[in-house]
Parts: structure tokens; C-alpha cells; sequence
């Protein structure tokens, strides 16, 4: 697989392009061309997007390595934006999560990230976070780097440290992860700038800000994250939950007034719709092949 058209060299690029860079949650392949129109660099798919949008279920490790690529097949189909996706734990031991790098490359993602809670793990910004020891994950990030098909594919280390053993102890986990092969941090659930600050100065790879609504970590901005030295800034779950909040005030409106004329101001219309779709290039096509038979 070539470097230079590969998913992953163009995450990679992208890094090196916007700093620090904004990479936009999308649950599903519509999703991502939106954020593509907005103007969007790179697009993420979360374990909790899965689990909430695909299957209807809470983000506490019930979904498969299968249920994601499905999901990643389907975004990277529609968008050729780079992709990163929440690997969660890797679904396995040494084996399996080699095989989680090699499918959710071919898959068409751009990258991974693992993390450090054990496999029964919750999500980022809840209490009662366990995690394996040091040695597993490095374990795990070294299992992943060794199934790597495309060299440029990247390898990501989420660590949850900081909210379990503290900020000494998640810098420590994160320099070991990047001297076992990560090719990027990511530092969940850090409450301050000079945390982000300590994490940057620390490490010679890029770190990741997961800036999730309703969380531990404040609502920094990017001017703020990249003053302190963060180089990726992830928005997972923005758009999702707005969608989620449209949808709750539609189907409210549709039982209390029994039509949608009262909600229409907040709906995309069809031609917008048929603009991000690119419907009519597909009409045309149509008529420029068949347009002309006759019966």
C-alpha cells in the first residue's frame, strides 16, 4: 500500500497541515460528508457512536470488531476525508488485535487508537475506570504495530490514567506507549491547560485533546489547545448529540400538533440534501446512459 494515497499518510498529513488539527466525530457516512462541505481536515468514528447510532446500545464495550468495520466501510466508501476510529481495547489478546490494525486498514480507516482500561471498559468521562498495567498496554501497542499492513497506518495510545492514577502516572504510561511504537497520544480526561502543557512537553509525538460535551475536560478552543502544545483536537460526539436533540423536538411536534409545519425552519430541505448527496450528477448519469432507449 502506498504511503503517499494511503488513509493513513493523508491522516498523517493533515497533522502536519492544520495545527493543531480538528478532527470531527461522524456516526455515519452522511455525517461525514457534512463535515467534509464544513471544511473538516479529518473525521473520527467513536466506539460510543457505534454503539449508541448503530446499535442502541451504551458505550460500555458490547460491540465487535466487526460491528465497527462495518461502520468504518461505510464512511470511508462515501468520504475520502482520513478517518481515525476508537479500536476500544483492541476485542483480544496479542492475535487479535493484530488482526483489529489489518481490518480496520482494510476497512479504509486512517488510524486507531487503543487504550489502557481492561476489556470490560466504560467510557472516558465515567468513574469507576480500571486499568490493565503498564506492561499489557504496552503489550497491546506493540501487538498492534506488528499487524501493521501500511506503514503509515496510525498507531494511537489512548491513555485513561489521569483520572485513575493521576497525572505523574498517565506521563509515565504515555512516554512508554510512544517508546513501544505509538505514533500518537491520546490523554483522556485531562482538566487543565498545563496538564495538556505537561503531556506536549513530555512527549516527541502528537497528542490528542478529546474535547467531549458534558465531560471532565473543559471546553477549551483551539487557540487555547494549540497554545499548549496539543496537535489534534477531537470533537466526538458534537454533532450526534445535536442531531439527537433535532430529532427528540421533530417527533414532539409531529405527536403534539400532528404536522411538522411548526419544525420545518429546522430541517435540512431536499435540495440541500440533494447538494451534499450530489443527487443530481446521479440524474444526469442516469439520463446520459438510458436517457435516450426507447421501449
Amino acid at each position: 500500500m502506498s504511503q503517499v494515497t494511503s488513509a493513513g499518510a493523508r491522516l498523517r498529513a493533515a497533522v502536519e497541515a492544520e495545527r493543531p488539527l480538528q478532527v470531527a466525530g461522524t456516526a455515519n457516512a452522511y455525517a461525514a460528508l457534512l463535515a467534509e462541505a464544513a471544511g473538516f481536515r479529518a473525521i473520527y468514528l467513536s466506539g460510543a457512536g457505534v454503539a449508541n447510532a448503530s446499535f442502541g446500545l451504551p458505550d460500555l464495550g458490547m460491540t465487535s470488531l466487526n460491528d465497527v468495520c462495518e461502520d468504518v466501510r461505510r464512511i470511508s466508501g462515501a468520504c475520502a476525508l482520513p478517518l481515525l476510529v476508537d479500536a476500544d481495547t483492541g476485542w483480544g489478546g496479542a492475535f487479535n488485535i493484530a488482526r483489529t490494525t489489518r481490518e480496520l486498514t482494510r476497512a479504509g480507516a486512517a488510524g486507531m487508537h487503543l487504550e489502557d482500561q481492561v476489556s470490560a471498559k466504560r467510557c472516558g468521562h465515567r468513574p469507576g475506570k480500571a486499568l490493565v498495567s503498564k506492561g499489557e498496554m504496552v503489550d497491546r501497542i506493540k501487538a498492534a504495530v506488528d499487524g501493521r499492513c501500511d506503514p503509515a497506518f496510525v498507531i494511537m495510545a489512548r491513555t485513561d490514567a489521569h483520572a485513575v492514577e493521576g497525572q505523574a502516572a498517565a506521563l509515565e504510561r504515555a512516554a512508554a506507549y510512544v517508546a513501544a511504537g505509538a505514533d500518537m497520544i491520546f490523554a483522556e480526561a485531562l482538566q487543565t491547560l498545563e496538564e495538556y502543557r505537561a503531556f506536549a512537553a513530555r512527549l516527541p509525538v502528537p497528542l490528542l485533546a478529546n474535547i467531549t460535551e458534558f465531560g471532565r475536560t473543559p471546553l477549551f478552543t483551539r487557540e487555547e489547545l494549540g497554545a499548549a502544545g496539543v496537535r489534534l483536537v477531537l470533537y466526538p460526539l458534537s454533532a450526534f448529540r445535536a442531531a439527537a436533540k433535532a430529532q427528540v423536538a421533530v417527533y414532539q411536534a409531529l405527536r403534539r400538533e400532528g404536522t411538522q409545519r411548526g419544525v420545518l425552519a429546522a430541517m435540512q430541505t431536499r435540495e440541500e440534501l440533494y447538494q451534499v448527496l450530489g443527487y443530481h450528477d446521479y440524474e444526469n448519469k442516469l439520463d446520459e446512459l438510458f436517457g435516450n432507449d426507447t421501449p
